[in-house]
């Protein structure tokens, strides 16, 4: 009933024209990467992670499209690993020029740079690579996933109202670790915190067994401090860390108190019928990557609805104005920041069982969007592309 509802709602507050026949067919272009191993699998990462937004992104595009005559469709397309990448993103290219993308940085670039992407419009729904929101942007390049910045910053706003001012971080060794970690420092300069020490994981242990004996050890010459970051982004040694350090400190980063763009311990401003449609949908909980790749596929279903158009410059220019909202389940309409391309959105700070606090949190004030304050700001920005657009 709230469903109806809601799409009777937006239908009266579409623009008052004559709709015509539209039909918009979008690409969720993959590339499988291998996961190096790690020390618990009770987490497995999901087979349709990422598509499955894309897949609920489609239905809710339908539910207001059919009363207004728009069609859209969704074609998936999984580039194995050792699989030609290029080839397969001019196949996409060739059926849509809008395409989700879910691959590493350097793929997306690959992509973006092609001469049939020139005219296309692209979403990142899986990379937080801040890199590709600054010096590495391209115009015909939107993310709906947070960057790594934009989830630190979101954080340290959270210790700056507990004045927790000392912190401490230990970091895993793979790239994305390192990536994340080289946001947590960025963010605790930006907000004029302290790092006063930080180790890297180097165990190869079984910690199911050895983490009582091992973490105390690990972390007793990281001195005093107010909270423990952990950079472990591949969820490998930090469920081990909570409750076994030297000293009792709050753990938070890639576990324990985690900034994300989505968790189902998010309940209000509707989330909760958002989620239960997903949960049905696929038989699990939703997560980050499918929310960005939902928001990809729901932007244009907006821009198409407001603008009644399917041409892909009029869209994207819609998408980057300061007339588009995207109503997404977090609190406040979001938009995206048109020099680099990134949606804006508030980012839950949470546990395994609740939302612990949405930042960007009261106090931390912008003039133009408090949402700025999350990640790379205007004045700071190295991207270029969406400048000489």
């Amino acid at each position: 009933m709230f469903r109806l509802f809601q799409v009777f709602f937006l239908t009266l507050m579409l623009p008052q024209v004559v709709s015509a026949a539209i039909e918009i067919p979008v690409v969720y272009l993959k590339q499988d990467v291998p996961r190096p191993p790690v020390l618990s699998n009770l987490d497995p990462v999901p087979d349709d992670l990422g598509s499955a937004g894309a897949d609920l992104g489609l239905a809710d595009n339908m539910t207001t499209g059919k009363f207004l005559g728009h069609t859209y469709t969704l074609e998936t397309i999984v580039v194995p690993e050792g699989g030609d990448w290029i080839a397969s993103a001019k196949q996409a290219l060739a059926l849509s020029p809008y395409v989700i993308l879910d691959a590493p940085s350097d793929l997306l670039l690959g992509v973006a740079d092609l001469p049939e992407a020139k005219g296309a419009l692209l979403f990142n729904a899986t990379s937080p690579d801040v890199a590709l929101r600054n010096e590495s942007c391209r115009a015909n390049l939107l993310h709906t996933l947070p960057s790594n910045r934009m989830r630190t910053d979101a954080l340290i706003q959270f210790f700056v109202k507990r004045r927790w001012t000392t912190l401490a971080l230990i970091s895993g060794t793979h790239p994305q670790d390192q990536a994340f970690a080289d946001s947590l420092k960025h963010s605790v300069t930006k907000f004029g915190l302290k790092l006063k020490a930080e180790k890297e994981w180097v165990f190869n242990a079984d910690m199911r067994r050895n983490a009582a004996q091992e973490v105390p050890l690990f972390t007793q010459d990281l001195g005093e401090y107010d909270a423990l970051l952990l950079a472990d982004e591949l969820d490998d040694f930090g469920r081990y860390i909570a409750y076994n350090t030297w000293i009792a400190r709050p753990v938070a980063g890639s576990d324990g108190l985690r900034p994300v763009a989505w968790s189902d311990v998010v309940e209000q401003w509707g989330a909760v019928q958002m989620q239960n449609r997903f949960h049905e949908m696929t038989g699990r909980d939703m997560r980050s990557e499918d929310y960005a790749a939902w928001a990809a596929f729901r932007s244009l279903g907006e821009a198409v609805t407001r603008t009644q158009s399917d041409d892909p410059a009029t869209l994207r220019d819609y998408i980057l104005s300061e007339s588009f909202e995207l109503a997404g389940f977090k609190g406040r309409p979001m938009n995206y920041r048109g020099w680099n391309g990134q949606l804006r959105q508030p980012i839950p700070l949470v546990t395994g069982r609740a939302v612990v606090a949405t930042a960007p949190l009261d106090g931390f004030l912008h003039q133009v969007s408090e949402l700025d304050t999350l990640g790379i700001d205007q004045p700071e920005s190295k991207c270029t592309a969406f400048a000489e657009d």
